[in-house]
C-alpha cells in the first residue's frame, strides 16, 4: 500500500470514527435531556418520546420472539439432536437480546430488568430441561418437553407479564 493510500485510509477512518462519536454523543444528549424533562415533570419532547415508544415496541417484539413456544415454532429443525436444538434455542435467545440491548437507554430501569429476567429465565428453562434428557434424545424430544413443561407450569411463561409491563409503560408515555 502506498503512502497516499495509507493517508486516505487514515483520513476515512478518522472521519468515520468522528462521525460515529458525534452520533453517539448526540444520542446521549437526547437521553439526558429526556431524563431532565422527566425529573422536572415536563412532557417529553416529541422526538424523544417517539424514540422511547419505538424502544418499547421493539422490546415487546423481543419478548414475543423469545417466548419459548414462539421460538420453538420459528427455529424448529427436524433431525437435530437435543443438544444441537438446545444450542439453537440458546443462541437465538442471546442473539435477539443482544440485537435489542441498546433499547435499554430509552426505557425505564424496571422495564429493562423485566426483559433481562425474561431472557435469563428462558435460558435457564432450556438448559434445565435439556439437562434432564438422555444423551440420545432428539431436538423434537427437547421441544416437546419444553412445551409440556410450559403447559404444566403456566407461571413459568413470563413473556406475557413482560409484554404487559412494557405495554403499560408505553401507554404512560402517550398520556
Amino acid at each position: 500500500m502506498s503512502s497516499t493510500e495509507t493517508t486516505w485510509a487514515l483520513v476515512i477512518a478518522f472521519v468515520l470514527g468522528g462521525s460515529l462519536a458525534f452520533l453517539f454523543w448526540k444520542q446521549r444528549q437526547e437521553v439526558k435531556r429526556a431524563e431532565k424533562q422527566k425529573a422536572s415533570g415536563e412532557k417529553n419532547s416529541a422526538p424523544v418520546q417517539q424514540l422511547q415508544l419505538q424502544a418499547y415496541e421493539r422490546l415487546i417484539l423481543l419478548a414475543d420472539r423469545i417466548a419459548l413456544p414462539n421460538l420453538i415454532n420459528r427455529v424448529n429443525q427436524p433431525g437435530l439432536s437435543a443438544r444441537d436444538m438446545q444450542q439453537v434455542l440458546v443462541q437465538n435467545i442471546k442473539q435477539e437480546f443482544e440485537y435489542n440491548v441498546t433499547q435499554q437507554i430509552y426505557v425505564s430501569a424496571e422495564s429493562w430488568e423485566a426483559v433481562r429476567n425474561l431472557k435469563d429465565q428462558n435460558l435457564l428453562i432450556v438448559n434445565q430441561v435439556a439437562s434432564f434428557l438422555p444423551a440420545e434424545a432428539t431436538g423434537q424430544d427437547l421441544n416437546r418437553s419444553l412445551l409440556e413443561m410450559l403447559v404444566q407450569n403456566p407461571k413459568a411463561s413470563l413473556h406475557t407479564v413482560v409484554s404487559d409491563v412494557l405495554s403499560y409503560e408505553a401507554k404512560k408515555l402517550m398520556k
